[in-house]
């Protein structure tokens, strides 16, 4: 499409890159671009200082307006924004076009696209993949729902290179039908979840599906059919069909059953890109996992602490709680999903010795536990600060206090990169405390 003279509206800056990026790019191609997004100017700072050299015509800050959806040619749409909504319905019965940051992404990569979905274990799984692609030779970038734009590096990526990128649900709904797929698919597992933005449960699958109901006959699927919730998926598929094997002998650092079932799928995927065993056996043997993901902070005062915040499922805190060695105090908690708790509810009975509920969420997780044990030392608070605080009172010298909330962080936090530091300096603020700061594997 030529950009060239159109109206453009962002819809949604944000502040993870995706919206500074689809401005930018559009800004570049001639575009008339108007920002426009519901929070105020102070809450976008970073993102409209990374704009401060674009020639933007317009921003819209603190609301929308009617006539930046009605005398429009193109809207580019945030993947938070909800479905049903009367903005984008206005666009679109005005005859504008509808497309994303990932869309123009998409549309304009020249490399070779590897996409990653799934509920849980999709960040770890695409870094994964990232790295042997790396030990193999190849040159790599790793970006999208894992935390980064690679919209305004798109003119860096060659045609020999390997694009990794994670993708939502969120970013899956919002490409268009006509929108190229990564012409590798790999699928982590299925489970219900953010049942508070998909009007069902139907609709998230649906949503998840995308990713291979539009490839081409060319393109390959790679997930395991026995994965969580992944057993009819295969009438999904529109491409070559690639299930993984069972790598029970794979040198990870990481910990947890979890883990080696993500680290089996990025092999399966890696060896269809071509790489060789000692690539894969260097990628996953250097692989030290990724920020928020059962990142072993450090230890103070005889205890060890991990910090797990990516965990917003309950599925992911129960693979925590199943990968980490006891004494076991768990903190968890924040808003609802939907999600169904007495899976996790009753795995805390098994596994922890203690447990500290709080936000929105943490009263109810913690009578569901008290319900089924008096066992576990079990309270609920306000905060996650308060959590802390009590569990530090009452966890002894040996324990593991891992912070793997379980629910969305949007009650108290921005997001769970936010409550994943508010955790860190919690930790990092305790007298005798020793940060653990191993290298990290890292792409493009």
């Amino acid at each position: 499409m030529n950009y060239d003279g159109i109206r453009a509206t962002v819809m949604g800056l944000g502040r993870f890159g995706g919206g500074v990026a689809a401005a930018r790019w559009l800004a570049r191609a001639g575009a008339q671009v108007t920002v426009t997004d519901t929070a105020p100017p102070e809450r976008l700072a970073p993102s409209l200082r990374a704009l401060s050299d674009v020639p933007i015509k317009d921003y819209v800050l603190g609301g929308h307006r009617d006539e930046d959806f009605l005398r429009t040619d193109l809207v580019v749409v945030n993947p938070a924004v909800r479905p049903g909504s009367a903005w984008v319905e206005m666009a679109q019965s005005a005859g504008a076009k509808t497309t994303s940051e990932t869309e123009l992404f998409l549309e304009a990569c020249r490399g070779r696209t590897v996409g990653v979905t799934g509920t849980n274990g999709k960040s770890t799984t695409a870094a994964m993949i990232a790295a042997i692609l790396t030990a193999q030779g190849n040159r790599v970038w790793l970006g999208g729902n894992i935390g980064r734009s690679l919209l305004g590096e798109i003119d860096s990526i060659a045609p020999d290179d390997f694009v990794v990128i994670e993708l939502s649900s969120f970013q899956l709904y919002w490409l268009g039908p006509g929108a190229p797929m990564p012409q590798t698919a790999a699928v982590t597992n299925f489970v219900a979840n953010h049942l508070d933005w998909h009007t069902d449960r139907g609709h998230y699958r649906t949503a998840k599906q995308r990713i291979l109901t539009g490839q081409q006959p060319s393109d390959i699927a790679v997930f395991d059919p026995h994965a969580q919730g992944l057993a009819d998926w295969q009438s999904a598929v529109r491409g070559q069909f690639v299930s993984p094997q069972t790598e029970e002998a794979m040198p990870l650092l990481v910990p947890g059953r979890h883990n080696r079932a993500n680290a089996a799928l990025a092999v399966a995927t890696a060896r269809n890109a071509g790489c060789c065993e000692e690539a894969i056996l260097e990628g996953l043997s250097t692989f030290r996992g990724l920020p928020d993901r059962l990142e072993l902070l450090g230890t103070a005062r005889g205890r060890r602490f991990v910090n797990d915040s990516s965990a917003t499922t309950p599925e992911s805190t129960m693979a925590a709680l199943a990968a980490l060695e006891g004494p076991l105090w768990l903190l968890a908690g924040g808003a609802d999903k939907g999600a169904d708790l007495e899976p996790l509810a009753e795995q805390v009975t098994h596994k922890a010795a203690g447990a500290l509920f709080y936000g929105m969420l943490g009263p109810r997780l913690a009578d569901m536990v008290r319900a089924k044990t008096s066992r576990v030392f079990c309270e609920s608070t306000s905060t996650l600060s308060e959590a802390f605080a009590l569990c530090m009172q009452h966890a002894p010298a040996g324990a593991t206090i891992v912070l793997s909330p379980g629910c969305s962080s949007h009650d108290q936090f921005d997001n769970y990169r936010h409550r994943g530091a508010a955790f860190a300096e919690l930790v990092a603020a305790l007298p005798d405390y020793e940060a653990d700061t191993p290298p990290r594997t890292s792409s493009h």
